[in-house]
């Protein structure tokens, strides 16, 4: 009887506690997961599909409390709505996949070994001319606070987004760009998105930021601005009609009240080659404590939902 028990242990012991063969590929597989598993996460919880994702770990705990009580009927059911279950993730979280997707192919994990860009490396994708055209008409706007919102395109070309305006078709210049903002004109409203050296199309309409943490002082104005930078790699530049302040969305961040120093530099490393800019973070929004800096406190009231 004590031999049967040992040996019983021994196979146990053998069974379920022996060490695993554990090899150097099973950790980079383990910290690969984990680090997409993060990422997912993090991009779910940024998005509107958190509250969706919340919704179906509901309908999951669900079915699996019924499957615990055996309630053969709503198993039934749910082995029938299976089959479809992941066609409908698709359509339910489309929006969020395609934004995903757009931003896995900005990040050209390629682009050192296959270039399919038009432009050869080191051609500009404006001039010197139009970023001082550029710096000038945001300033002088700022000056007599008239409201602005201004897409520099890089990479991603926006020809959905210029389809919403109307063609203009000029050579980028500070007096044109005045114009085109001037209160009570046509084409006042909306954006002027600028491709190369021309000023493609005004009253453009950009897709306002989905973000639920931006603060709720920022105006449609910035939103749109901010939610731009979000679907595209382009420089959005933001002239507030209220504060008079100038401010660049990029890269999902908003750079609030810039120089004009800071706009050239800004366009100066967009102009040759893209090459990602470095986060400021003293300039950035922070997500947590909202887009005022210590010389905007105590003008929140200028701070309306016109901007």
């Amino acid at each position: 009887m004590l031999e049967q028990i040992i040996s019983y242990v021994k196979n146990f012991i053998s069974t379920y506690l022996a060490a695993p063969d554990f090899r150097a590929t099973d950790l980079i597989e383990i910290l690969i997961i984990a680090f997409l598993v993060y990422e997912l996460m993090i991009w779910i919880r940024n998005t509107k599909a958190w509250m969706l994702f919340k919704g179906l770990a509901v309908v999951l705990i669900f079915f699996i409390v019924a499957s615990i009580f055996d309630m053969t009927t709503i198993l039934w059911i749910a082995r029938q709505t299976l089959s479809v279950a992941v066609l409908a993730c698709i359509i339910i979280f489309q929006p969020e996949l395609r934004h995903a997707l757009e931003q896995l192919g900005r990040r050209n994990f390629l682009s050192g070994l296959i270039s399919i860009d038009s432009r050869k490396n080191g051609d500009e994708r404006f001039s010197m001319k139009t970023i001082d055209e550029l710096v000038e008409a945001s300033f002088e706007l700022a000056k007599t606070r008239t409201g602005a919102l201004i897409v520099v395109e890089d990479k991603t070309v926006l020809t959905e987004y210029e389809q919403t305006g109307i063609p203009v078709d000029g050579i980028v210049t500070s007096q044109l760009l005045i114009n085109i903002f001037e209160h009570n004109t046509p084409l006042h409203d909306g954006a002027v998105i600028v491709r190369g050296d021309r000023a493609v199309a005004a009253t453009c309409y950009l897709p306002l930021s989905s973000n639920q943490e931006i603060s709720k002082s920022l105006g449609t104005r910035h939103r749109a601005g901010l939610g731009m930078s979000e679907e595209s790699d382009a420089l959005i530049i933001i002239v507030s009609e209220e504060t008079g302040m100038v401010s660049l969305a990029y890269e999902s961040r908003l750079y609030h009240n810039v120089t004009g120093d800071k706009v050239r530099d800004m366009l100066k490393k967009l102009q040759v080659d893209g090459t990602e800019l470095k986060k400021d973070k003293k300039s950035t929004i922070s997500q947590k404590k909202g887009w005022k800096t210590k010389k905007q406190k105590g003008r929140g009231k200028d701070a309306t939902k016109a901007d």
